[in-house]
């Protein structure tokens, strides 16, 4: 029986959500005149909780602003880079990284699966010894840059989801093969809490906490 223990990221290792942070992080080094655009990326966010824009077009309007249409990969590795050093001081929760720890003890390989970026997801996942990490990609051009576009779906909800029953295929493991243990802060990971052997809510809002005791998944607070 192949054993997995799948993390999402923001929230649920990190302590506080990552994107914003990131672009920022991004303009004070390579683009400080974007600053003064932060104020404009936070009105177009404001337009995702009135449905005025989704998440995936989000992402890449705010990329757009913030980091521009285009950037060297190496670039961008060495700014992850930096990031997740400075995440690393500070911005995970301790009791995430003992649950990982203790997840590995018992020979589970570690999967994170985030709606984040992996041109940064992939440098927060080393921070804690990830094997794999199923996260948003970016566009590229035939020059290998990342562009502010995605090169697929918005790796969130259902479509996480779907990713996950995916990725596990390209291993080559059968669905009745695996034990899965799922974490998540979010109410929009359901379908793969559901998916999982154990589900287990993080730091739960109360709408997921209910249906958390609805569906029998265990509660974990790492704040």
């Amino acid at each position: 029986m192949e054993k997995f223990a799948i993390y999402d990221m923001d929230k649920t290792i990190t302590r506080a959500p990552t994107w914003t942070r990131f672009l920022v992080h991004y303009a004070a080094r390579h683009a400080p005149h974007r600053l003064a655009l932060l104020p404009v990326a936070g009105v177009i966010a404001a337009g995702h909780p009135l449905r005025l824009i989704d998440r995936a077009r989000l992402k890449q309007v705010t990329h757009r602003l913030m980091i521009g249409r285009r950037t060297a990969p190496q670039r961008m590795a060495r700014v992850a880079a930096g990031f997740a050093r400075r995440l690393d001081r500070s911005g995970l929760f301790a009791d995430a990284r003992a649950q990982i720890a203790a997840d590995r003890a018992e020979g589970y390989r570690i999967i994170i699966a985030t709606a984040s970026p992996r041109f940064y997801a992939e440098a927060i996942a080393a921070l804690v010894g990830a094997d794999d990490v199923i996260a948003t990609e970016a566009g590229h051009d035939a020059e290998g840059r990342v562009l502010a576009r995605l090169g697929g779906a918005n790796c969130y909800g259902p479509a996480k989801h779907d990713r996950l029953v995916a990725w596990l295929a390209g291993q080559g493991v059968a669905r009745a093969a695996a034990h899965i243990r799922f974490y998540s802060d979010h109410i929009s990971d359901a379908p793969a809490l559901g998916w999982a052997d154990e589900g287990f809510v993080v730091n739960p809002d109360r709408q997921l906490a209910r249906l958390a005791e609805e569906k029998g998944w265990a509660r974990r607070d790492w704040r």
